[in-house]
């Protein structure tokens, strides 16, 4: 029950009368938990059955770890739900990948092993349910905050539909917090929330789907037949591809949750406007980043253990962030590239011209493209299906390429004109937000603007895709 199907505004439009009926807010709140159930179970039922086990593991383990005298039982305790949360995502995400490099690394050493194959499903969501189910036990465990009064509210928490599958990771204090009292929404934040649903949705189908997944479709499937300029093409269309689908699943996430009367963070900060990585992470997939940052490298010893030590969790928190998006080696090589250009930025330190841009705007585009260039560059093995097709974009992208695809005079001139636009309206969002840049349009230009972008993404040639983020 994805964001762009009919299914699910109908979902969502009955899930709306329901919580607006003069229930108390505790029925109201268990209506939205069964809703959200309901939600994920239109995917694969019986994995339902997952969201119960964190529910369970996570609430116990939290209360228990709170409740006990001895450091050494505590531990156990946040062990338990590591163990648990972590051995599903091992289990169901990483299985086959780990049987693969097992009978690679057989086959190595001269032993032929040759399993039946596993055909592991994987449950949609995991990865996003499971960091953020474990954030509220680890913030217990630190003294951060205190178990939480209702399983009705933890099970809200683990399970709000709007953002279960792909996020934002929401952390428990943000949310839980809003579970005490109904929040009144009166109808200039419903209209809000109904608009960052409508802008969700057209950067998804007009503009992910419908401009830029066939560019990069036939520059990725054709990657040895590829010229400089069409593996270029296809590597910019990329970026923009996956941060407007990304970026506009959380927009929708976003809008529904502001129309039921929540609020959740944002995930994107115009990260295409970033002048270096540091400052793109900053941008970027932010409760991702943040989690990351908060609850392993800081748990590895951040910056606090030495220069060398430093590096080494920098390296490690962005390889297993690598992999956090995929079982594959080319995630952990994105994210090792991301690491060692991390790392190359905080050797520099100061010498870094990251504050160019608050001082004279104008010198800080070139640097904010240079940066897109290089995220884009990385990006390659994040889109590539293995490391041959990434070699041979990356050589086409060097000059070496001269095949040449066969592809519409239009179709890469109007990939390129949307990524164009794209950075420059990042770059005019880079310390602004989309709220002030809606407020920005005269109210009348407003529904007229509306309607143009609800009447393209009606009328946008799109198949039927689904979030890139649903496969991680």
């Amino acid at each position: 029950m994805a964001f762009n199907s009919l299914t699910f505004l109908l979902f969502f439009a009955l899930v709306l009368a329901v919580h607006n009926l003069p229930l108390p807010w505790s029925t109201r709140k268990l209506n939205l938990v069964l809703a959200s159930y309901l939600f994920y179970a239109a995917w694969n039922p019986p994995f339902v059955v997952l969201l119960w086990l964190s529910t369970i593991v996570d609430w116990t383990a939290a209360r228990r770890l709170a409740a006990a005298r001895r450091t050494a039982t505590r531990r156990l305790w946040l062990v338990a739900s590591l163990s648990v949360n972590l051995g599903l995502l091992v289990a169901f995400k990483y299985g086959s990948f780990l049987l693969e490099n097992f009978v690679a690394l057989c086959g190595l050493v001269g032993v032929q092993y040759h399993p039946p194959p596993p055909d592991i499903i994987l449950p949609i969501g995991l990865s996003f349910y499971t960091f953020q189910t474990l954030s509220y036990t680890i913030d217990v465990y630190r003294g951060a905050m205190r178990p939480w009064p209702s399983r009705r509210d933890f099970a809200l928490y683990v399970t709000f539909f709007p953002q279960l599958v792909a996020g934002p990771i929401v952390r428990a204090p943000h949310f839980l917090g809003q579970c005490v009292a109904p929040r009144p929404v009166g109808a200039d934040r419903f209209g809000w929330g109904l608009t960052l649903l409508a802008i969700g949705l057209f950067e998804k189908v007009a503009l992910a789907d419908g401009i830029l997944a066939p560019v990069v479709d036939r520059v990725f499937a054709g990657a040895g037949s590829a010229d400089p300029l069409q593996a270029w093409t296809g590597a910019f269309a990329f970026s923009a591809q996956i941060f407007l689908d990304f970026g506009g699943y959380s927009l929708c996430a976003l809008g529904a949750a502001l129309c039921l009367g929540f609020d959740l963070p944002d995930n994107f900060r115009a990260p295409f406007a970033a002048i270096g990585l540091r400052d793109f992470w900053r941008r970027w997939h932010i409760s991702l980043s943040s989690w990351l940052r908060d609850y392993l490298y800081i748990s590895l010893g951040g910056s606090r253990t030495g220069e060398r030590r430093t590096y080494a969790n920098l390296m490690v928190t962005m390889l297993l962030g690598g992999l956090w998006h995929g079982a594959s080696w080319t995630f952990v090589v994105w994210g090792g590239v991301h690491g060692l250009g991390l790392a190359a930025e905080r050797a520099i330190g100061d010498h870094l011209p990251s504050r160019v841009a608050v001082d004279r705007p104008l010198a800080g585009i070139p640097l904010a493209f240079l940066t897109f260039v290089a995220v884009s560059a990385a990006f390659v093995l994040f889109r590539a299906p293995d490391f041959a097709a990434a070699l041979q974009l990356f050589a086409a992208m060097s000059g070496a390429g001269a095949g040449g695809l066969a592809w519409g005079r239009t179709e890469p001139g109007l990939a390129l004109l949307t990524v164009g636009l794209l950075l420059a309206t990042h770059w005019h969002m880079r310390a602004t937000t989309i709220e002030a840049l809606w407020e920005g349009f005269p109210r009348p230009a407003r529904p007229v603007l509306l309607t143009l972008l609800l009447l393209a993404t009606l009328l946008a040639p799109s198949d039927d895709r689904a979030f890139l983020y649903f496969q991680f």
